[in-house]
C-alpha cells in the first residue's frame, strides 16, 4: 500500500539558522505591513475595526509561516518566532518614533487604548504558537 503526501516547500525540512532567520523576518515584514496599513487606514474610521484587521493580519502571517515554513515545528519554535516578531515590532516603533520625532503606533496600537495595546503585545507573541502542531522530539 502506498500513501500520497503533499510536498510543501520548506515545510518539512530543517533550515539553516540563517535561512530560518530570513524567513521569520520576511513573514514578520508581511504581517507588519498589513497590520500597519490596517491601523493607518482603518483607525480613523473605527479604532476597533482597525484593531481587528491588524490582529487578523498577524494571525494570517503566522498561519502562512507555519504552513509554508515550519509545518512540523513545535511550541518552543513558535514561541521563539513570536518573541522575535514582538521584538521587531518594538524596535521598529522606537525607530519610527525617533525618525518622525513624534509617537508612531502603527504596529502595537496607541497608548490611549491600553487594553488594545496589551492585546497586540500578546498577539505578536502567541499568534505563531496558535498554529504550532506538536512539540519537537529530541
Amino acid at each position: 500500500m502506498t500513501t500520497m503526501t503533499q510536498r510543501v516547500p520548506f515545510a518539512d525540512a530543517r533550515h539553516h539558522p540563517a535561512t530560518t532567520a530570513v524567513l521569520i523576518v520576511a513573514f514578520w515584514l508581511a504581517a507588519a505591513a498589513l497590520a500597519g496599513t490596517a491601523h493607518v487606514e482603518l483607525d480613523p474610521l473605527s479604532s476597533s475595526g482597525g484593531a481587528v484587521a491588524a490582529i487578523a493580519s498577524v494571525f494570517l502571517a503566522a498561519y502562512a509561516y507555519t504552513q509554508l515554513c515550519a509545518r512540523n515545528a513545535g511550541m518552543s519554535h513558535a514561541l521563539g518566532v513570536g518573541t522575535a516578531w514582538l521584538t521587531l515590532a518594538i524596535v521598529v516603533e522606537i525607530a519610527m518614533t525617533t525618525h518622525l520625532r513624534h509617537g508612531w503606533y502603527a504596529l502595537l496600537g496607541s497608548p490611549t487604548h491600553p487594553l488594545l495595546r496589551n492585546l497586540f503585545l500578546f498577539v505578536w507573541v502567541f499568534a505563531p504558537a496558535f498554529f504550532a502542531r506538536r512539540e519537537l522530539e529530541t
